[in-house]
């Protein structure tokens, strides 16, 4: 698949460049794509890439100084006893060269787990006043990469010039993975495969066909995603496979935390770490309600954050044993009573990460803003709204419906949403009405004044 956007990560690597002998930090989970994004930036910057495994230290020195050799001839061929010797000779030969690097490390977790001293090694090396090349590290062990790097006390805390959290593409691309498609199947496909660019690029040969797709990749037992999910949890340093049971209560419905608690009969107290690496590993979003202070948990509710793992959990994982010896059109069928509510899911997202955005659109509602970040609002037997926005000036109050009908939409002629005015702050703003809905043939439903915005919106405003 082609390379996609990424240019503001791209930009910030190459500022980095601007401080010799600095330090990049890149984490995010796997998929994501920062092994594209390194040897992209790497070839395009005269860049030396290598990638860290999973083996005892001297083998990995010895495999990275494999790759070193590619610049600096007989780099590989002595050992070295440990990383400071290591890194030492880097240094020696990036300056008879006059190299600048980047010299970039992918999956330095790996490193760490084998020989922790490495990142001992790395502090003198950077604090050095010798010259050598920018270092850029990757990871996808959110967690080692957080303790050795960016929390406070860890050893390379405060030396990285650019650090930073790759996340997924803009759903507005998918336009470019799948260029057949509508903006209707954009959000269809965004349903089943959400940001991440590795996921895009194994349905890309499918194009529209989302049943084929869903079974030639998650639904048949020995598709290339089927495992998905523990293989994520395993990629962290150490694993966190104990994580599997939030993932598969809060995937099977369970939102608010008593009643996660009550369904792995556990403490409601004992879940506050869990939860938090989940959502820092961005399986897992915390939601609050429009209007309530963001640390107030009293209304939090806990969500799938990835549309590919909110399918997984209700689809493959409690049906494992049927979709082990169903063929391929029932294991299709069975996917296809799902799809619907997938998508509606889907597009709520999709039509809540637009509203900031929307100026981008010729849109009269994209005039009346620009708007803040949307949430949705519920409150007890109150009326629940799906997507509610502030303008920036905070004179205006976005409220809107994310339906997903089957047909195209037409003037409804209803009023708008009861309960408006219990909203917070709705008595001191100006209320304009929305409603997102894939299709549609006009920007305002004139009998009600209602702003009308689409797929095609959507996704233009996505990207």
């Amino acid at each position: 698949m082609e390379f996609l956007n990424r240019q503001d990560e791209l930009r910030r690597l190459d500022n980095a460049l601007r401080h010799p002998g600095g330090l990049s930090v890149i984490w995010g989970r796997r998929r994501v794509g920062k092994s594209r994004l390194l040897l992209e930036w790497s070839r395009n910057r005269d860049g030396l890439y290598a990638v860290a495994d999973q083996s005892a230290a001297p083998i990995q020195r010895r495999y990275i100084a494999e790759a070193v050799r590619g610049r600096f001839p007989g780099f590989a061929d002595v050992e070295y006893p440990d990383w400071r010797t290591f890194f030492e000779r880097l240094a020696s030969e990036s300056r008879a060269a006059n190299w600048p690097g980047p010299f970039i490390i992918d999956e330095l977790p790996y490193l760490i787990a084998a020989d922790p001293s490495i990142t001992a090694v790395l502090q003198n090396w950077l604090d050095s006043d010798q010259r050598r090349p920018c270092l850029v590290v990757s990871g996808s062990s959110q967690r080692m990469m957080h303790g050795a790097i960016l929390e406070a006390g860890a050893p390379l805390y405060g030396r990285a010039s650019e650090a930073f959290a790759l996340r997924p593409l803009r759903p507005g691309y998918l336009a470019d993975a799948f260029s057949p498609c509508s903006p209707r199947e954009l959000v269809s496909a965004y349903a089943l495969w959400g940001g991440m660019p590795r996921y895009w690029e194994l349905a890309e040969p499918f194009g529209a066909d989302f049943g084929e797709a869903a079974d030639a990749l998650v639904l048949d037992p020995s598709g290339p995603l089927h495992e998905e999910p523990n293989r994520l949890l395993l990629a962290e340093t150490p694993p966190v496979t104990g994580l599997r049971a939030l993932l598969d209560v809060i995937g099977g419905g369970a939102h608010r935390l008593s009643e996660i608690a009550g369904r792995l009969n556990r403490p409601a107290s004992s879940l506050s770490g869990p939860l938090a690496t989940l959502v820092a590993m961005d399986l897992v979003r915390r939601e609050t309600p429009f209007g309530s202070h963001p640390r107030s948990g009293k209304r939090s509710l806990y969500r799938m954050a990835d549309p590919f793992m909110r399918q997984w959990f209700r689809v493959v994982a409690p049906h494992r044993a049927l979709l082990a010896v169903a063929p391929r059109e029932t294991r299709i069928a069975h996917w296809a009573r799902h799809r619907a509510a997938l998508e509606a899911l889907a597009w709520e997202e999709l039509c809540r990460l637009c509203v900031p955005l929307l100026h981008r659109c010729d849109l009269p509602l994209a005039k009346l803003g620009p708007w803040q970040g949307a949430q949705r609002h519920w409150q007890g037997n109150n009326p629940e709204f799906d997507v509610v926005a502030r303008s920036v000036d905070g004179q205006r109050l976005l409220v809107g419906e994310a339906k997903w009908p089957a047909n195209p939409f037409t003037a409804s002629h209803a009023p708008p949403h009861p309960g408006v005015q219990a909203l917070p702050g709705a008595t001191k703003a100006e209320i304009v009405h929305a409603r997102f809905t894939p299709q549609a043939d006009v920007p305002i439903d004139q009998a009600t004044g209602i702003h009308i915005v689409d797929a095609k919106n959507v996704m233009a405003a996505l990207r």
